[in-house]
C-alpha cells in the first residue's frame, strides 16, 4: 500500500523531507515523536530513517536522519518523486519499501515517463 508520494523541493533535497499528517495513521510512534523507519530501498538495501513529528496540534512529519545519505546515494534533485510504500506481512509484520523516480525526456502516448532512480555510481 503507498504511504505518500511527493515531488522533491529545495529543502526535501537539501535539509529534510516533509510529507503529509495523514500519513501518520500508517506509522507506529508508541508515545513518542519519532520513530525509526527500517525501510529497503530499490536496491534491496536496507536503510533506517527516522521519521519525527512535530509535538502539539501540528503533527506535520519529517523524514530526518538517514534521510540525507538516501538523497546523495541516489543524487536526488528537485523534481523527482519519492514513494513510500507499506507491505503487511502477518509473519513478519510492516515492512517498509522507498523508490524514488525521475522524469523521463519520453513520453507515450503524450503522457510524461517517470522511471526509478538507480543508484549513482
Amino acid at each position: 500500500m503507498q504511504i505518500f508520494s511527493k515531488v522533491m523541493t529545495d529543502t526535501d533535497v537539501r535539509f529534510r523531507f516533509s510529507f503529509p499528517a495523514q500519513c501518520l495513521q500508517h506509522l507506529d510512534f508508541a508515545g513518542n515523536n519519532y520513530v525509526d523507519l527500517r525501510v529497503k530501498d530499490s536496491c534491496g538495501e536496507l536503510r533506517v530513517i527516522r521519521c519525527l513529528k512535530r509535538d502539539g496540534d501540528y503533527d506535520k512529519p519529517v523524514l530526518s536522519k538517514g534521510w540525507r545519505q538516501f538523497v546523495k546515494y541516489y543524487e536526488l534533485t528537485v523534481g523527482d518523486v519519492v514513494v513510500l510504500h507499506r507491505e503487511d506481512d502477518h509473519n513478519l509484520g510492516s515492512q517498509f519499501r522507498i523508490e524514488a523516480k525521475r522524469r523521463s525526456s519520453l513520453k507515450l502516448f503524450g503522457e510524461e515517463v517517470w522511471v526509478e532512480v538507480t543508484r549513482a555510481n
